[in-house]
């Protein structure tokens, strides 16, 4: 979990700040502004290559995995990854109770404010806090019905 989150944070954070590979790659998966839950593999080829399959495989060799922990690490990644763009805060969703990374974390991330911010994935938002790119939000009531999260002002 460590090796690929943060394999996938400064890379994620890269494609962010540069603006041929913001522009090129990533910005394919901002084009969801809403995610929903198969944006979360709604990317570019080559940017699926670069963060996922690259960086599943160095997690896989550094880690010393068993090809069947690999199985079940990789499809528990793809999951908590469909999770964090599903766009509901679901109170009783194991994801959301045993990760500060969840889908309203990822949810701010996705919105024009929080484009620069919170590029943690797929589990701990470690990195956002070292890094100072952390963009704490509350959970807000919606008239409509529902929750919002919103950036707490400083």
């Amino acid at each position: 979990m460590f090796v690929f989150d943060t394999w996938q944070y400064f890379l994620h954070r890269y494609m962010h700040l540069n603006k041929f590979l913001y522009k090129h790659l990533h910005s394919w998966h901002h084009r969801l502004v809403v995610p929903y839950s198969f944006g979360a593999q709604y990317n570019h080829p080559l940017e699926g290559l670069l963060l996922d399959t690259f960086g599943g495989a160095l997690s896989f060799l550094i880690s010393g995995m068993s090809p069947k922990a690999s199985i079940v690490f990789f499809s528990f990644t793809a999951v908590k990854g469909i999770d964090d763009h599903c766009g509901l805060w679901l109170p009783w969703n194991p994801f959301q109770v045993l990760f500060a990374n969840n889908v309203a974390y990822h949810d701010v991330h996705h919105q024009l404010y929080g484009n620069k911010h919170n590029f943690s994935q797929p589990f701990f938002v470690v990195w956002d806090k070292i890094m100072g790119t952390q963009l704490p939000y509350s959970l807000e009531k919606r008239r409509e019905g529902g929750l919002m999260a919103r950036p707490v002002k400083e």
